[in-house]
């Protein structure tokens, strides 16, 4: 009889994936990278797959990794709704957890922000300190988990609201293009999006944020799809490795190149004539009234910060 899978080494993988690296997987988890490889080799030896790849820009899955994470993040989140049922009936109100998903841009450079504030509001009002389960994946994903209940909130980069969930916009990324110092992009200031259409980029996988709003920006403005990109791939940190190596041009948030437009490894230039922004969005099950408690408070918080609306009057997608 072949073993299961652990839970630990599911995690690993899901980590792994997430990151696209097996340092930051360590990272995140608190472990050393020797562990976080024994765990995803463990997991491919039970499964009899190959489930990642390495290459100079990180690591991704394979096509078989691709269909496995799914069933990994069911399990997951099957495993985080039984514990917190567990806790809740051993007297623990479950107000006090609440589980959020963001797309990577936002988890890396927004929400941990939204969630000090909350934690220093709740400090100040007596009450008791909200703890935030933090999931992070493209905004196509986040969806997903909202959808199927696994968590309570999501926030997500997609120009469109997704039909059937309650939806509010939280603030506006702006999108730049991100060139190697040694491009022959690297001497201007803007580069127009007639250009960018024709250019294999280096990209996001599909279903990202970002890569849907440098697509729909382009079929407005063009009127036709955008090449295809030269290379896709499941993290910033891997397009921004791909950028710096001179792989190829890549769109991004103006947060995710920010320092290293600072420290002069990447050059990064204007949309013109029109820039490319998105909206950043919070997204639940439900209509307006199901927005309520300490996500309603989170999500007040980042329509402060982001200069979105007021939560107040979030979009009622699901009534």
């Amino acid at each position: 009889m072949v073993s299961a899978p652990t839970l630990i080494d599911l995690r690993h993988f899901e980590s792994v994936i997430r990151n696209g690296s097996i340092s930051r997987a360590a990272k995140d988890l608190g472990v050393t990278q020797q562990a976080v490889s024994y765990r995803v080799r463990n997991l491919e030896r039970l499964l009899g797959l190959e489930l990642v790849q390495r290459s100079p820009f990180g690591v991704t899955a394979t096509a078989a990794g691709a269909e496995i994470l799914g069933e990994v993040q069911e399990v997951l989140a099957a495993s985080a709704r039984l514990a917190a049922t567990a806790s809740a009936l051993r007297g623990h109100t479950a107000a006090t957890t609440l589980s959020v998903g963001a797309s990577q841009t936002i988890a890396a450079y927004l929400l941990p922000a939204w969630v000090m504030e909350l934690r220093r509001r709740q400090t100040e009002a007596g009450s008791a300190t909200t703890v935030v389960e933090l999931r992070t994946a493209n905004s196509e994903d986040v969806i997903a988990l909202v959808r199927s209940g696994a968590i309570d909130l999501g926030f997500i980069e997609q120009p469109e609201p997704p039909r059937g969930l309650g939806s509010i916009p939280v603030g506006e990324d702006r999108m730049v293009v991100a060139v190697s110092p040694t491009h022959a992009w690297s001497t201007r200031t803007a580069v127009s999006i007639d250009e960018l259409a024709d250019v294999p980029l280096a990209a996001r996988e599909a279903g990202s944020g970002t890569r849907a709003a440098f697509e729909s920006a382009v079929l407005r403005a063009v009127g036709r799809p955008a090449r295809p990109p030269l290379v896709s791939l499941a993290t910033e940190a891997a397009i921004r490795s791909a950028v710096r190596s001179g792989v190829a041009p890549a769109v991004l948030s103006e947060l995710a190149v920010r320092d290293d437009a600072r420290l002069g490894r990447i050059h990064t230039l204007a949309v013109g004539p029109q820039p490319i922004t998105r909206p950043l969005r919070a997204v639940w099950r439900g209509s307006k009234r199901d927005l309520a408690g300490t996500a309603r408070e989170l999500v007040a918080i980042a329509a402060a910060a982001g200069g979105g609306s007021s939560p107040g009057v979030p979009s009622d997608q699901g009534a």
